[in-house]
C-alpha cells in the first residue's frame, strides 16, 4: 500500500477507538431536523461530493498488534454509510418520541469495524421535513472538529483546505508539542509539586511522538509513570452517591429540549455578573437536583462530577480531525436549592478550573493509555470513570441558521458518548441564535431523561424572574 492509502492512527484516537465496551460505545450520535424534507438521493450526493473530500471518512480503523492503522477502503459502498430509516410509530407516541427511541436504539449499536466508521441515517419524512441521524466514532474526531466538517457540508460550507503529506503526518506529531508541552515550561515546577515527578516523565514521553513503547519493561516504566500522573486525579473526593450513578446496562435513551433564545441568558449572565456558562450549568444542576427530589431523594449537599472536554487546538485547525482536547473535572452542586445561591458556586469552581494543569493531565493519559493492550487501558480509564457521574460538553454553534440542499437547518442536537461505566452524557449546543440541551443516558440508571430534561427552561426562570427583581444599573456581587 502506498503512503497516501494507509496511515498510523495517533496515540489519542486509538485509545478512543478501543474505548468501545459493553455498555458504552464510542460514538457521537447528532440529529439534523430539516424543513422541507430532503431525498435519500439528495443527501447521498451531497456526502459523496462533500464529505468524501476528507481523507478520513474513506479510510477503515484496522487494529494492528501496536495499535491501529487508518487504510482506504477500496470496497467503499455509499448506499452502506447513508442509509434510509423508518421510525416505527407505537400507539400513543410523538413522531419525536419515535425519533428519540430510534436515536437511544443507534447509540447502543455498533458500528461496522469493515467499512468506514460513520454512517448517516435518513428519516425522508419527520414532522413535515425530514430528520438525519448522525454516528461518527470519536476516533475520527472530537465534538470541535465535527461540529466543523458538519458546518463544512451545509450549503457554501467551505472544502477542507489542501495540504502535503508532510503536514498530514505534523497534524498528529508535532501539535503535541506545541498543543501541550510549550504551555507547560511555566508550569513545570508547580505541576512537579502537585503530581509528583512521573508528570515530568510523562511529558518527556509525550515529546517523542514517533517512538512507541516496546517491549514489557518499557511498557511497565511508561505505566508507572501513568500511575504517578493519575494520582492526583485518584486524590479527588468520590462523586455523592445518586441514583445516576452505577451499573450501566448498556441501553441508551435520549432526549433534548427546545432552544432558549440565547440573547435572554445573556443578559441573565450580565445581570448576575456571570458567564453564559455558570447559568447554563447551574440549570444543569438545578434540574437534576430537582428530579432527584421528586423521585423522593434528598440530593442536600451532594456534589457530582462532570468531565469536561477542554479544547487544546487552534479552531481554525479543526478541519484536520483527530482528537486533541483534554479533561476537566467539574463539581455540579446539585445539593443546593436557591438558584441563586447555585449559580455563584458554579462560577466559583470554574474559576477554580481556569489555568489548571488537569486538562493537559487527562490528555497526556489519553496519548499513554493508546499505546497499552485494552486490559491495561481499561484500567487506567476506569479511574475516570469511578470519580464521574457525567460526560458533559458546551459547543458553539453557527449564529444564523444553515441550509442544507436547500432545506433550512431548523434545529441541531448532538449526544456526547461516556466511557467506562459513567451512565450520563449532557451536551449544550448554541445554534441559529438558540441554546438547547441534550441528555443520554442509560435506562438501567436513568430510563425517562426528558423528566431531566424538561426541567431546564423552569430552571431558566427562576434565573431570569430573580434577575429582573435586581435594582437597575447594579450588578449582582
Amino acid at each position: 500500500m502506498t503512503a497516501h492509502e494507509q496511515r498510523r492512527m495517533s496515540r489519542v484516537d486509538t485509545a478512543w477507538l478501543r474505548m468501545d465496551n459493553d455498555v458504552n460505545l464510542m460514538m457521537i450520535v447528532g440529529v439534523w431536523l430539516l424543513q422541507p424534507g430532503i431525498t435519500l438521493a439528495m443527501l447521498r450526493e451531497r456526502i459523496a461530493t462533500r464529505l468524501l473530500k476528507y481523507e478520513r471518512f474513506r479510510h477503515k480503523a484496522v487494529v494492528d498488534a501496536m495499535g491501529a492503522n487508518w487504510v482506504e477502503d477500496t470496497a467503499f459502498d455509499i448506499t452502506a454509510q447513508v442509509v434510509a430509516e423508518k421510525l416505527p410509530k407505537k400507539r400513543g407516541q410523538t413522531e419525536r418520541q419515535a425519533l428519540q427511541l430510534r436515536c437511544g436504539e443507534l447509540a447502543a449499536t455498533p458500528l461496522d469495524p469493515g467499512r468506514p466508521l460513520w454512517q448517516f441515517h435518513l428519516v425522508e419524512r419527520y414532522e413535515g421535513g425530514s430528520a438525519i441521524i448522525a454516528r461518527i466514532h470519536h476516533c475520527i474526531g472530537d465534538g470541535i472538529a465535527l461540529i466543523s466538517v458538519m458546518n463544512s457540508i451545509t450549503d457554501g460550507g467551505n472544502d477542507p483546505p489542501q495540504r502535503r503529506q508532510a503536514d498530514e503526518d505534523e497534524a498528529d506529531g508535532d501539535w503535541l508539542s506545541d498543543a501541550v508541552l510549550k504551555p507547560l515550561t511555566g508550569l513545570a515546577v508547580k505541576a512537579i509539586d502537585m503530581y509528583g515527578s512521573g508528570v515530568a516523565k510523562s511529558i518527556e514521553a509525550l515529546s517523542h511522538p514517533q517512538q512507541p513503547l516496546q517491549g514489557g519493561r518499557e511498557l511497565a516504566k511508561a505505566g508507572l509513570q501513568v500511575a504517578s500522573d493519575l494520582a492526583a486525579l485518584a486524590l479527588m473526593a468520590d462523586d455523592s452517591p445518586t441514583r445516576l450513578k452505577g451499573k450501566p446496562v448498556g441501553r441508551k435513551v435520549v432526549a433534548w429540549s427546545e432552544p432558549m433564545p440565547l440573547d435572554v441568558v445573556k443578559v441573565v449572565g450580565k445581570a448576575l455578573n456571570c458567564s453564559i456558562n455558570d447559568v447554563l450549568l447551574a440549570c444543569v444542576s438545578g434540574a437534576i437536583g430537582g428530579w432527584l427530589r421528586e423521585l423522593g431523594d434528598d440530593p442536600g449537599g451532594a456534589e457530582i462530577r462532570a468531565m469536561v472536554p477542554v479544547n487544546l487546538r487552534p479552531l481554525e485547525k479543526a478541519w484536520q480531525l483527530g482528537n486533541r482536547f483534554g479533561l476537566a473535572p467539574l463539581v455540579l452542586p446539585i445539593g443546593i436549592a436557591n438558584p441563586i445561591e447555585r449559580v455563584y458556586a458554579v462560577r466559583q469552581r470554574m474559576d477554580q478550573l481556569k489555568g489548571s494543569y488537569q486538562p493537559l493531565l487527562a490528555f497526556g493519559v489519553l496519548a499513554v493509555t493508546g499505546l497499552f493492550i485494552k486490559p491495561v487501558q481499561d484500567l487506567v480509564l476506569g479511574l475516570f470513570a469511578k470519580k464521574t457521574t457525567a460526560v458533559m460538553t458546551n459547543v458553539p454553534g453557527p449564529k444564523e441558521p444553515l441550509k442544507f440542499c436547500g432545506s433550512t437547518l431548523r434545529q441541531t442536537m448532538f449526544w456526547v458518548p461516556a466511557s467506562g461505566d459513567v451512565g450520563v452524557g449532557v451536551s449544550i449546543l448554541s445554534y441559529g441564535g438558540g441554546v438547547q440541551f441534550g441528555l443520554i443516558t442509560d435506562a438501567g440508571l436513568c430510563p425517562e431523561p426528558q423528566a431531566i430534561i424538561d426541567r431546564f427552561e423552569p430552571e431558566f426562570q427562576q434565573l431570569l424572574l430573580l434577575a429582573l427583581m435586581l435594582p437597575w444599573g447594579d450588578a449582582a456581587a
